[in-house]
């Protein structure tokens, strides 16, 4: 029991005036009896006391007109009365250390027992918790809603260094000054926890300072039908043609934008949406990446990752979004030196002149290196285009070197769903996708007949290569020859006039048709029945056109699934995920009779697969909603209304709403990721906060027999042999996809829409 003299906070200043009298009263009076006691010098010890008595009345009246009409405040600082309680705070403690001695005098003269003065001065000095305040503290600005509990270090794990650094550096710039810093213990956590987000929430929300947003300002859009807008907007600078590709896309599909934009419009409201200012910077294009994406766009070089940039960039603009697109490092430090808030170490959300940015790898190491000091402020406001995904364990830079996972591609420090990925790899990233084309309408197709034609997937010639060094390529030409017994084999490699000499890996069997152009390559998609994948490329937009036009995917089964443990392809990418197939998305979420997983090495399967697909007289399209130009605007949309990294750490997500969540609890070694799908549900990590607690589990009817905060990718769960529950220490190592053996994992799961998986059925 916390004993009634432990000195607490008097929020009102004049009932601490009256217990500072009274205690100076108490205390004269002691004087004045242990003097007569010991000394007999009664006339001396009362003149003393007066003296006292006088001296003590005349400060605290002169302290009491000086703070006059002042309101209590939680913090030091001006009109606080702050100042007062400190100084009664040193008075009090003073006296009660005095109080306590002066008892022990009287105990030791008179010779009486301990246990008459023990219970009165010894809780004055021995039993006070670790949350006491004591008169240091006060001098320091503490007060007891200002400390932090062992309990807010375990959850708001980067608060405490926060706060180390604020004592050191909050005078370094006068932006912390005009969010109401004074010095005070206070007011760093009151920074620290309503304007950076970093600290847990005290009684004080009402005192900050948090800039008030400015309703007229705020500008509302609908969507847009102006090509040359946008056209404008796609000029390369160094006339490198760096945009020539994307431009000819957009072109071309333009007409169908803004058809689906008006179909959108009729089953959901997009008026009066917030127009955001978006700053779109390809890194990937830049002369310094040394890719040579720019260069190659018409000469057979990969096209994925152009083709999800120039959906991404017409979605948003269709959507009416304010647009800046840059490719190189001086622009981007040109944009990036006009900010006003760029290179102010106050890491306030609520003034960004930029709302959005989306970039690549590439493009957020140019960022970090032209916004320096003000990147801390920024990154909430990113959004990495990153085809393969990067997973928790290889995005938290500490954990990943003390793994030995860091690679140049991982250890960027951002919120997994910050990633945007072209499949719906892992739950962990968001999805961003990318629109399978159809260059061809009704009136093109009647005149095609399909031919008895298996095209193949790849369009150089290395990925025909038969070598046993590369275990990747293994067993091609078995394969194709396989194949040819039911089919002529077409390809559409691009050749090199200049290497013509140059041996070639593909068969002599099969016709090469050369690089094609789009609606050139569609055409013979639409003559071909099957569309033949060779086990590379991985996860390419080609099968989904391919399966749009009719042709049949057959998709390569990997006995042994690829993954940076067995395949060169993936050193350095920051995901452990295994790939069971050439493309898991064709395999998992469309299937027969529109893909065959196949085993390219089991000639019987092969043969037996194509015989079923050959049966079948017509060879119908199909197009998954979320691969249409509708299907993206509408998960764009709710992506921009919804995802908002900016607001305060370390509170419950708001969306997906809490209605599409339901809570799972994994099997023994199960991941989150498997777990919910295992329910016909997907991962949720934005939900984990929600349930990482012992409440939470002890509603999923799991008692703890002990607690423990761990950082790693497992938790939280519980060991069902011991029952013990670990919860996540780091938020950003929550995880979908982590799993350990003899543990069990306890799992957010939501809802989806079929054929539209990044959203539940409640986010629109």
């Amino acid at each position: 029991m916390v004993s009634p003299w432990r000195w607490r906070i008097i929020p009102n200043s004049r009932q601490l005036l009256v217990l500072a009298c009274l205690l100076f009263l108490f205390w004269c009076m002691t004087l004045y009896r242990v003097s007569n006691f010991s000394l007999g010098k009664q006339k001396e010890s009362e003149v003393l006391k007066n003296e006292i008595i006088s001296l003590s009345e005349k400060y605290v009246r002169a302290l009491s007109r000086e703070n006059t009409d002042i309101v209590d405040g939680p913090y030091a600082g001006r009109f606080t009365a702050y100042d007062l309680k400190k100084t009664m705070a040193v008075l009090l403690e003073s006296m009660l250390e005095r109080l306590s001695r002066l008892e022990n005098q009287v105990h030791h003269v008179m010779n009486v027992s301990n246990s008459s003065l023990a219970n009165l001065t010894r809780p004055l000095l021995t039993e006070q918790s670790e949350d006491s305040i004591h008169a240091e503290d006060l001098i320091l600005g503490k007060t007891e809603a200002c400390m932090l509990t062992e309990q807010d270090k375990q959850v708001y794990t980067k608060c405490e260094g926060k706060l180390e650094w604020m004592r050191q550096m909050w005078q370094s710039d006068a932006c912390y000054a005009s969010y109401g810093v004074d010095g005070s213990e206070c007011s760093f956590l009151m920074y620290l926890s309503e304007v950076e987000g970093w600290c847990p929430k005290r009684t004080w929300k009402k005192n900050v300072k948090v800039p008030i947003e400015d309703k007229s300002k705020v500008q509302y859009i609908d969507t847009k039908d102006d090509i040359e807008g946008l056209m404008k907007i796609l000029v390369d600078p160094n006339e490198r043609q760096g945009y020539a590709w994307i431009r000819m896309r957009i072109r071309k599909m333009w007409p169908k934008w803004v058809l689906a934009a008006g179909n959108l419009k009729e089953k959901q409201k997009l008026e009066k949406r917030r127009r955001k200012k978006i700053l779109v910077h390809l890194g990937l294009l830049s002369k310094q990446s040394g890719w040579g994406f720019a260069e190659n766009q018409f000469k057979g070089g990969p096209l994925g990752e152009l083709v999800q940039w120039s959906d991404l960039i017409c979605t948003l603009y269709v959507l009416g979004h304010q647009l800046t697109i840059t490719s190189e490092t001086y622009q981007l430090e040109k944009i990036l030196s006009q900010l006003p808030a760029a290179n102010s170490p106050c890491q306030s959300r609520t003034d960004l002149p930029v709302h959005i940015i989306y970039t690549d790898i590439v493009g957020l190491r140019q960022f970090k290196r032209y916004v320096k000091g003000g990147y801390g402020k920024f990154s909430c406001l990113l959004r990495i285009v990153d085809s393969f995904g990067t997973e928790p364990a290889y995005n938290l830079r500490m954990y990943a070197k003390a793994h030995k996972i860091l690679t140049s591609w991982g250890g960027q420090d951002l919120l997994p769903q910050q990633f945007f990925t072209m499949f719906p790899h892992s739950p962990d990233n968001s999805f961003m996708g990318f629109v399978v084309e159809q260059h061809l309408n009704d009136s093109d197709v009647k005149g095609i007949k399909r031919e008895n034609w298996a095209l193949v997937y790849g369009k150089n010639d290395y990925m025909y290569e038969n070598a046993t060094r590369v275990s990747l390529y293994r067993g091609k030409d078995k394969y194709l020859n396989t194949i040819k017994k039911r089919l002529e084999v077409h390809g559409t490699v691009y050749v090199d006039e200049k290497a013509k000499t140059k041996r070639s890996y593909m068969p002599s069997f099969v016709t090469n048709h050369g690089l094609q152009k789009p609606e050139d390559f569609h055409i013979l998609l639409r003559k071909s029945k099957i569309f033949v994948g060779l086990g590379f490329p991985y996860e390419g937009p080609a099968p989904l056109e391919a399966i749009a036009n009719g042709a049949v995917y057959l998709n390569p089964k990997f006995s042994t699934p690829h993954s940076s443990k067995n395949i060169q392809f993936f050193k350095g990418k920051p995901t452990a995920r295994e790939l069971t197939s050439q493309h898991p998305y064709a395999e998992l979420f469309i299937g027969e009779p529109y893909v065959y997983t196949v085993n390219m090495h089991n000639d019987t399967q092969v043969l037996k697969v194509l015989d079923k697909i050959l049966q079948n007289k017509e060879f119908t399209s199909h197009m998954p909603y979320e691969f249409t130009e509708e299907g993206m605007l509408q998960r764009m949309n709710a992506y921009i209304e919804h995802q908002n990294w900016c607001q305060f750490q370390k509170q419950e997500a708001k969306w997906p709403p809490h209605s599409a969540i339901s809570f799972v609890m994994g099997a023994d070694g199960q991941s989150c990721k498997d777990a919910c799908w295992q329910q016909g549900l997907i991962c949720e990590p934005s939900h984990f906060l929600q349930i990482n607690s012992a409440r939470s589990m002890k509603q999923a009817k799991v008692d703890c027999s002990r607690e423990d905060y761990v950082a790693d990718i497992f938790y939280p769960g519980y060991d069902p042999h011991s029952n013990e529950c670990v919860f996540q220490k780091e938020e950003l190592l929550f995880s979908c996809v982590g799993q350990k053996t003899n543990f069990r994992r306890f799992c957010p799961c939501r809802n989806y829409i079929k054929g539209q998986t990044a959203l539940c059925q409640e986010c629109l």
